[in-house]
């Protein structure tokens, strides 16, 4: 009887080469899924820079709004107030022609003869006269440049113009603006009357003067950048005003 043969069949191990073929596929893999990582990494990264430039966008776009808004409020308050002073200057201007022909129905040759035989009537006619003279003189300085801290005759600041001024027709006033605000009798901006002092600031805290010289205009020596010059009060109206004549 023949012997019987068992043979044991052994798996063969697995070569060299096919481990290292493994080992670079699973690299390859990691590697292919770190990229992807990477590529998300970039596109949220990218994504986040977009969402800050379109909010950068629109907190622009709301400030240059806001800036519009308050520009045109600006402006309609400086359109109001133009339009008070122009107001108050027809008025100031209808009361100095009732006061100068005393009624309506008088002409001014009436007025002025009248005028002339009255002792109060007088009066106002000399302090009208002292006006004249001072605005004269101030004219007369037009055009010359402003130097702070000068009195003239070839440069001023503001007090210094307006003490000048008035010492050419014998009156003699304080020499800073805010010392001139509390001299003289205080008038209504409503009332004013050629030769008034006019005054930026309150009573006693002026920065700034001028004289107020008929037709709605102020005569002053402004700033460095603006010489002895004529200009419209509802430009920029005045808060306080006396009068020293």
């Amino acid at each position: 009887m023949a012997e019987s043969t068992h043979t044991t069949t052994t798996a063969a191990a697995p070569s060299r080469a096919g481990l290292e073929a493994r080992s670079a596929t699973f690299s390859t893999t990691a590697s292919a899924q770190q990229a992807v990582a990477a590529l998300e990494r970039e596109a949220l990264a990218a994504s986040l820079a977009a969402d800050q430039e379109k909010a950068a966008a629109d907190a622009a776009k709301s400030a240059a709004k806001a800036h519009k808004a308050a520009l045109r409020k600006a402006a309609a308050a400086a359109k109001a107030k133009a339009a008070k002073a122009e107001a108050a200057a027809k008025a100031a201007a209808q009361s100095a022609a009732t006061a100068s022909t005393g009624s309506a129905g008088q002409s001014s040759t009436t007025a002025a003869t009248t005028a002339a035989t009255t002792s109060g009537t007088t009066a106002t006619a000399a302090s009208s006269s002292k006006a004249d003279q001072l605005i004269a003189f101030l004219k007369s300085q037009l055009g010359k440049p402003y130097v702070y801290g000068a009195t003239g005759p070839d440069s001023y600041d503001c007090s210094g113009l307006t003490q000048a001024a008035f010492a050419s027709i014998g009156i003699d006033i304080p020499r800073t603006s805010q010392e001139q605000s509390t001299a003289g009798t205080p008038v209504s901006l409503s009332a004013l009357q050629p030769g008034d002092l006019i005054f930026w600031g309150g009573e006693g805290s002026a920065y700034h003067v001028g004289v107020f010289i008929g037709n709605g205009q102020y005569l002053d020596a402004a700033n460095s950048s603006t010489p002895v010059a004529i200009h419209q009060l509802a430009d920029y109206e005045p808060d306080w005003a006396v009068n020293v004549l």
